[in-house]
């Protein structure tokens, strides 16, 4: 990989946001994250990575396994840096539930949704991102994507 792309991957990464700013989260659920030792969004999208590492998560925080799915998607988004926890709620009620969802989605698409979920909700256009905002999450999506399948996919030379 080229030291220009190098930058570019590791400027696009996931920062160890503190769980507290994830959107949705009530001060009780945040403790009791915390008290499993989840402190940062990055943690909980560790933790949260499986089917079963979520359901094992919502029986020991003794929630609905729907809300732990939620919070995983929001976190999962919010490592997105120009999406961050501004964005990641607004994203999920438009249907994006991940990194790799939002890589693949046609950003003329996407922003309409956006657009029609901010008219319909909010009765205000102006409220809705640019284009060009919705066109900087999709390229950044697309290189955390790409990253991660490189490192999933990465053999060593024996």
């Amino acid at each position: 990989m080229s030291s220009k792309r190098q930058a570019m991957v590791s400027n696009v990464s996931s920062s160890d946001i503190p769980i507290d700013q994830l959107p949705g989260l009530s001060q009780q659920e945040q403790s009791q994250l915390k008290d499993c030792g989840i402190t940062t969004i990055a943690a909980l999208g560790q933790q949260g990575k499986t089917p079963a590492s979520r359901l094992a998560l919502a029986s020991k925080l003794q929630i609905h396994l729907q809300y732990v799915n939620k919070w995983v998607a929001l976190a999962d988004l919010a490592r997105i840096p120009s999406v961050g926890t501004q964005y990641c709620g607004l994203l999920l009620h438009a249907g994006v539930c991940s990194v790799a969802q939002l890589a693949t989605i046609p950003t003329h698409t996407l922003h309409k949704q956006i657009l029609r979920l901010q008219v319909a909700t909010m009765q205000r256009r102006d409220l809705c991102p640019t284009i060009e905002q919705v066109q900087q999450w999709s390229k950044q999506a697309q290189i955390i994507q790409n990253s991660e399948f490189r490192i999933q996919n990465f053999t060593p030379v024996s």
